[in-house]
């Protein structure tokens, strides 16, 4: 079996937070969505499991943190330059806030982030598949 990924993540409305990771391009498995919790799946091994504030309390008594902090910047890599600028796009178009922090162009690499509903801190990157591969150097100041 392939080795995944499922970030739980604690949201205040679970339909909107659907429709926007929807409009970001994830789709929802049913076999793991109910009234308290939804599956988004992003690829064939990274889910987002965004969970009620209810049902997040049954995993843990640590606090949900308030919209304006961050604990953890989550990053997706995309197929295209085009793409990880347009998501940021969309996620504002959504209800989140895009370029919460300034876009990195590397040449090899580039960046954009974005929150969602949540507050939870997203990036979107693109990198050459020849830097990926080590087929080139990368500059040190990257």
């Amino acid at each position: 079996m392939a080795r995944m990924i499922f970030v739980n993540l604690p949201v205040a409305d679970l339909d909107r937070s659907k429709a926007f990771y929807s409009a970001l391009g994830f789709t929802n498995e049913p076999r793991f969505t109910d009234d308290t919790a939804a599956c988004m799946v992003w690829s064939d091994t990274i889910f987002v499991m965004i969970l009620t504030h209810d049902k997040w309390r049954t995993f843990t008594d640590r606090p949900i943190p308030d919209t304006g902090s961050s604990e953890v910047a989550l990053c997706l890599s995309c197929e295209s330059k085009e793409e990880a600028a347009d998501m940021k796009v969309r996620a504002g178009g959504a209800g989140g806030t895009p370029d919460i922090n300034p876009p990195q162009d590397y040449g090899f690499m580039v960046s954009h982030s974005f929150t969602d509903l949540d507050g939870h801190v997203w990036e979107t990157m693109w990198m050459d598949p020849a830097a990926a591969a080590g087929e080139m150097e990368i500059p040190t100041t990257a």
